[in-house]
């Protein structure tokens, strides 16, 4: 069985459901039956296509003509009315496209600056430790201090450009996992901003590299405008497998926000979200957010466990 024919049937099984007894349920199931012909590369037309076979069949089922002429001419007028709406999409997929690969080549200059700030930098730095230490034993105690003084500064831009490169390639996200590396991040915000974080998360399972990758930077992003605009005492990350997908949420219990609203602080907020949106719609996940004035806020990520639509449907 092709894929169309199988996503034709998923179509058809839900359509039956829907008529018969509708519900919220059977509606979600149509929207991931969308999700999914969006992952098998569907167009609008093709899913228009997919609609008039299952009314045909329904249709031949009752009548004797097994395709109506009003049925097939209104598929026709329908595919023509969608035909602007189906070149869109094919833009905004042929988009999508290009930012996964913009992204994958960020990720992979991030990860040789994180090594040469790391690895060359550190090298480097410790040789001077060294040099430093030597030139101190010749020294009368004075400027011996002076030289510790001297050791201790280098010290200081030791940990900040370690700091820095995790925060651009954090290792421990390639070696131990995305909870790992979630906790570690954790750890140096609530450093520098005071903030308590717990992060919630199995340490069981390693996810695709893409997904871990994003899911580190939506939070990445997440945590910092949390920290900067949200005025949190606490904030909470948990991350889940349920079935197909892999679920993430932010929440703080911050001065929250009308998100409905235009984007405050010069945009910078409503910029975060826009790129967090963008990374997850190149995995074919999504973002939702729930927050209003007083009652702090809690972003939402979905994305399929290996980064594209998941190919099953939920029972109604």
């Amino acid at each position: 069985m092709n894929q169309h024919q199988s996503l034709a049937d998923a179509y058809a099984e839900a359509l039956q459901s829907y008529l018969e007894s509708g519900g919220e349920a059977c509606l979600h199931r149509a929207y991931e039956i969308g999700r999914r012909a969006i992952g098998e590369g569907m167009g609008l037309l093709d899913l228009i296509s997919v609609h008039h076979e299952v009314l045909s069949s329904r249709a031949g089922q009752r009548y004797a003509d097994p395709d109506p002429p009003e049925i097939h001419a209104a598929a026709v007028f329908m595919a023509d009315c969608l035909s602007s709406y189906e070149m869109a999409h094919r833009g905004f997929r042929e988009a999508v496209n290009a930012l996964r690969r913009l992204n994958e080549l960020l990720e992979e200059e991030a990860r040789r600056i994180a090594h040469a700030l790391h690895d060359d930098a550190g090298q480097l730095l410790a040789s001077i430790h060294i040099t430093v230490a030597g030139i101190a034993r010749d020294l009368p105690p004075r400027a011996r201090q002076g030289l510790r003084q001297v050791d201790e500064l280098l010290q200081e831009i030791e940990a900040n450009l370690r700091r820095l490169s995790h925060e651009l390639r954090p290792t421990i996200l390639d070696d131990l996992g995305l909870v790992p590396a979630l906790e570690f991040l954790a750890k140096g915000v609530t450093a520098r901003s005071g903030i308590p974080i717990n992060v919630e998360g199995g340490r069981d399972r390693r996810l695709s590299p893409r997904v871990e990758t994003t899911l580190y930077r939506v939070v990445q992003e997440a945590l910092r405008n949390a920290v900067k605009h949200s005025g949190a005492s606490r904030i909470h990350v948990r991350l889940a497998v349920v079935g197909n997908e892999v679920h993430c949420s932010v929440r703080d219990n911050g001065r929250g926000f009308d998100y409905r609203s235009a984007p405050t602080e010069n945009g910078e907020r409503g910029l975060g979200l826009i790129g967090m949106r963008e990374r997850l719609s190149a995995l074919g996940g999504d973002l939702r957010i729930d927050s209003a004035p007083g009652r702090g806020t809690e972003l939402k990520f979905t994305t399929p466990l290996e980064g594209h639509n998941a190919n099953t449907s939920p029972p109604c």
